[in-house]
């Protein structure tokens, strides 16, 4: 089946000699949730507005369902939705005129059923009749998102949805997210919450100074890139590592309190055993053990850390 969004090459360049985006290749799948991960200015919102064409690209291609974005930009246009960090709105509008006006805007037909569904579901049907003026930050954040949904798109980006709104906001979102992939749409998202990545997305992309640095699927990321972390809690500090524990990477922390192995999990020779054993030949008691695998959080700190 052929890709949903297709970005070949694709480079921003500005006169200033500033590169925000460098031949982005990428590929996205119809039905998966894609996480766009990266830190302040690496690139994720100049790719977001390149697809959307609000940004004018300077060499490569991008294709939306097969329409390219700058020979084909209404057909392109119309199979995407998108919310974007900043919350823009007419504020004496009220939120049905808002959402319906926004349907029409793309050429859909009047669909009020349509309309009083989504508004239910993103917790909007008993604000319908307000003007935005009149709403909370929350709020607004939740038109957003209904207006990016008025039109049925097939492909939605969401642009950091969830920085600075209530837990409440995002628990709704979140469900949307599961509900909408359910009908087939594509969800593209970039966060500051990994964890919601984490939960979320099928596959994800890793983005730094306008290169993407990887593009995997998460389970596989995780197996290939988390380690896992043994803690052995010790009954007496320690002010510094035994040379007869030189074979193992080891680290002391919480003040000489825990003396950490960080290990491969897909090695079966894991040398968490010689080690133990090293430690009873030492005398050094312990009063606790305890493992935990790498998160999505600590792969992505490490492969910017060190650019993939």
């Amino acid at each position: 089946m052929p890709s949903i969004l297709s970005v070949s090459a694709a480079t921003k360049s500005y006169k200033s000699n500033f590169t925000a985006l460098d031949h982005v290749d990428l590929e996205i799948e119809r039905g998966e949730i894609f996480a766009l991960l990266g830190p302040n200015g690496a690139g994720k919102t100049t790719l977001i507005s390149l697809v959307c064409g609000t940004v004018s690209i300077t060499s490569g291609t991008i294709t939306v369902d097969g329409h390219d974005i700058q020979r084909e930009f209404r057909a392109a246009r119309s199979k995407i939705g998108l919310v974007p960090q900043e919350i823009a709105l007419d504020i004496f509008a009220t939120v049905w005129n808002t959402v319906s006006f926004s349907r029409g805007l793309f050429g859909r037909a009047p669909n009020p059923a349509f309309i009083e569904q989504l508004l239910r579901d993103l917790s909007l049907w008993e604000k319908r009749n307000n003007k935005v003026i009149e709403l909370s930050g929350g709020m607004k954040r939740r038109v957003m998102i209904a207006k990016a949904l008025s039109h049925e798109p097939d492909l939605l980006f969401l642009d950091e949805p969830t920085a600075g709104v209530d837990v409440n906001l995002r628990r709704d979102m979140w469900a949307l997210v599961r509900k909408l992939r359910e009908k087939g749409v594509t969800i593209i998202l970039t966060t500051h919450y990994i964890e919601e990545a984490e939960e979320m997305a099928d596959r994800v992309g890793v983005i730094d100074h306008g290169k993407l640095l990887l593009v995997e699927d998460k389970a596989a990321l995780m197996r290939k890139l988390g380690k896992r972390r043994l803690t052995v809690v010790l009954h007496d500090p320690m002010t510094e590592l035994p040379v007869a524990l030189a074979d193992w990477p080891l680290a002391l922390e919480d003040d000489g309190h825990k003396l950490v192995y960080t290990f491969d999990a897909e090695n079966e020779a894991t040398g968490i055993p010689g080690l133990l054993r090293k430690l009873d030949e030492l005398h050094i008691d312990y009063r606790d053990l305890d493992t935990a695998r790498s998160s999505l959080e600590d792969i992505f700190v490490g492969l910017v850390e060190n650019g993939a």
